[in-house]
């Protein structure tokens, strides 16, 4: 049994991707896409008929419409592909706007419905600030399922989970990132690798938090750069995972050992805590990783959300 079978006894495994032709092989439950994967996708040769027909079609509709209609029509096949959900991501520009999230989530599930998808199947993803996550929890109580993204600390997750928003995805590898840059030439590969990868860690203290407390939210780690993060989480509920990363999870044949348990967890000691507003955007200041990547990853998602404005209007 590979590696990628023996992880599927102990987790959920997802695609994270927008290539739904390259989606099947590896037989995943879930999918999820944000900008930066549409956007690549869309400038594959396969996928220039799908770009070129929706733009075509919607050429007299807003351009942040037909945006949310070629975000739809590439969920819609994926959804073809695999049995369970698909996430959708919010344009990042809409950030730190409550009200503006709402109504772009809303218009999204409306054209998932209006082409036959079952709002069950659908996650809308939403970046993990707090304007973010008080979307969420209104579109939570409208039956309208969340997925947290860009989150980088247990304070966002704490608050993702006092939402009680659906899902969040914690990134790994962009925490790894960060530590490595910081620590330059004394980062030690081997000593912070596995358990002891700072983003690994990340996510195992928000699983055990949430499991210890019996919060519902599921957690799907996210943001991977090595097989190594994501067989250090087998047990997590879920991961997301590129198909680079599937693939050689398909050629690997050591065994799998569970990482994470719900039984585990929940002899943790543990502090349950609560942030109002002001708290939040304290604790999440005082954590400089989390306010850096975080910041980032949505300046690299609105600029690849412009791009691929730019690439519709050239159609």
């Amino acid at each position: 049994m590979n590696q990628l079978e023996q992880l599927k006894q102990y987790t959920t495994v997802v695609a994270d991707t927008g290539d739904f032709q390259q989606i099947a092989q590896y037989q995943p439950q879930d999918a999820t896409t944000n900008p930066s994967l549409i956007l690549k996708a869309v400038q594959q040769a396969q996928y220039q008929p799908l770009l070129q027909a929706t733009a075509s079609q919607w050429r007299d509709a807003p351009l942040d419409e037909v945006v949310d209609r070629l975000l739809v029509k590439f969920g819609c096949e994926i959804l073809s592909v695999v049995p369970g959900r698909v996430s959708t991501e919010v344009d990042a520009r809409l950030s730190f706007d409550t009200a503006a999230t709402v109504a772009r989530a809303e218009r999204l599930i409306a054209l998932y419905e209006a082409a036959g998808v079952h709002i069950d199947r659908v996650l809308i993803k939403i970046a993990a600030t707090w304007e973010g996550i008080a979307a969420a929890r209104q579109l939570e109580q409208r039956g309208i399922h969340t997925n947290l993204t860009l989150l980088f600390s247990k304070v966002q997750a704490v608050a993702c989970g006092d939402a009680k928003v659906q899902l969040i995805s914690p990134f790994v590898g962009r925490i790894y990132d960060w530590y490595k840059k910081q620590a330059g030439a004394q980062w030690d590969e081997a000593a912070m690798a596995g358990a002891n990868d700072p983003g690994v860690r990340s996510v195992r203290a928000i699983y055990d938090y949430y499991k210890r407390f019996g919060i519902t939210t599921e957690v799907m780690g996210a943001s991977f750069r090595n097989t190594g993060q994501i067989l250090a989480l087998a047990g997590c509920d879920l991961l997301t995972i590129s198909p680079d990363l599937l693939a050689q999870l398909q050629q690997q044949d050591a065994p799998v050992i569970q990482a994470l348990s719900h039984e585990a967890a929940k002899q943790q000691d543990l502090e349950r805590e609560h942030y109002d507003e002001a708290s939040f955007r304290l604790a999440l200041n005082q954590d400089a990783m989390a306010t850096e990547k975080l910041a980032e990853g949505i300046r690299a998602f609105v600029a690849d959300a412009q791009k691929l404005e730019q690439l519709i209007r050239s159609v």
